[in-house]
């Protein structure tokens, strides 16, 4: 297996640019995840490292050896298809075996009678049985071998399509929503069983979906792209807790970072009338703002529900209640402070948090919000990107 390198590459259709000038350094063994809305880029990325897009422009290494300029063949690649893209009139076990077979592709395996016997020969031998037996046994495959693609469920195609990916053992595995043509729960079980397969196989994954809860579950590191742009690059947690931007925290999620409208003055935030002491680190980031208004960035799981106003505490009332399963989401628009508007239409005003078991709130009731401030972060207003001490504010 392999690391992936990224130097300066560029992908424009026309005068639409898809790709903007990415460095990323995947290394050998990781389990990547490229993370985006539709139109952003992902697959395009993807297809490019397979060598089905070429670059407009930069280089693309694999464990040293550059690899942009060869055709896909070469690339010792293996792709999973948001389709699966099996053979229809092969069996479980030809789909499979493929791979191995078109390594010892001839011209005349395009004569029918010749080449039918040259393939079954291929399929049959120590070599590619004994592989593609192991591989079956591996995702469970065994008793399907013989069936057709046509007589198995969604969730069977796809461990038909890892399989085929598997028994080539690349260096490197590129998979484009895999798991979009599942239900809930078999997309839950098949993430599951993805992750298995990376830490069995140890191999170098590249994986693309909109899905943040694939992405939080499978990725070791995710590139969370916008436009073409990697917006933010680290680990799942790193993500979650410190985005570098508004865009990465409303993205993330669910229900995403509320954002507060706010001042930093002498270590203490300003939200509307309530006035809050700041942790140190956030103080010395707050600093950087001067006198410019910030979001004070906090997740759901960080607020909590008082029924009466107190000092320190946000005055609001509830807009809607969600129940979902061991927790409540409730909405609740505040009094005198004010969330800040974005792409995905967030109310003016509104923020959500998340409460254990069956809440009794209800829309109308008025409530007190308190802030647990040693999870929030700090952003520019300006700019959207994360204030952190000892660094400019951009202009």
């Amino acid at each position: 297996m392999a690391s992936i390198t990224l130097n300066h590459v560029a992908k424009h259709f026309g005068n639409k640019v898809a790709i903007s000038d990415i460095d990323m350094k995947v290394e050998d063994g990781e389990f990547l995840v490229l993370l985006g809305p539709s139109g952003c880029g992902k697959s395009t990325l993807l297809r490019m490292l397979a060598g089905l897009e070429t670059a407009t422009s930069g280089e693309i290494h694999v464990g040293g050896r550059r690899v942009d300029q060869l055709p896909p063949s070469a690339r010792d690649m293996a792709f999973v298809f948001q389709s699966y893209a099996l053979y229809p009139h092969m069996s479980v076990r030809r789909n499979i075996a493929f791979p191995l077979i078109m390594r010892q592709f001839k011209w005349w395996f395009h004569i029918p009678l010749l080449g039918g016997l040259a393939k079954r020969r291929i399929e049959r031998s120590p070599a590619v049985s004994e592989l593609v037996e192991k591989t079956a046994r591996t995702l469970s495959l065994t008793e399907m071998l013989d069936r057709y693609p046509r007589t198995l469920s969604g969730g069977q195609r796809q461990r038909v399509a890892l399989g085929r990916a598997m028994v080539r053992q690349p260096e490197v595995f590129l998979m484009d929503e895999p798991l979009s043509n599942l239900d809930a729960k078999l997309r839950s079980a098949m993430r599951a069983e993805i992750t298995r397969l990376h830490q069995r196989v140890g191999g170098t994954f590249v994986y693309v979906t909109h899905d943040q809860v694939e992405a939080m579950t499978m990725g070791t590191r995710i590139a969370l792209m916008r436009d073409g742009v990697i917006q933010q690059f680290g680990t799942p947690r790193e993500i979650y807790t410190s985005p570098a931007n508004t865009y990465v925290a409303r993205f993330i999620g669910t229900p995403p970072m509320n954002l507060i409208e706010g001042r930093v003055d002498a270590g203490m935030i300003k939200l509307g009338e309530a006035n809050l002491p700041l942790p140190q680190a956030l103080a010395a980031a707050g600093r950087e703002a001067g006198r410019d208004p910030v979001l004070l960035g906090i997740r759901p799981n960080a607020l909590t529900l008082a029924a009466s106003g107190g000092q320190g505490q946000l005055a609001g009332t509830v807009s809607l209640v969600e129940h979902v399963g061991a927790e409540s989401v409730v909405a609740v628009k505040l009094s005198h402070a004010a969330t800040a508007h974005d792409e995905e239409g967030a109310v003016a005003g509104e923020i959500m948090i998340t409460t254990q078991g069956y809440s009794e709130l209800k829309a109308g009731d008025p409530v007190s919000v308190v802030l647990d401030l040693s999870e929030a972060v700090l952003f520019s207003r300006s700019t959207g990107e994360q204030l952190r001490a000892g660094l400019a504010l951009a202009a």
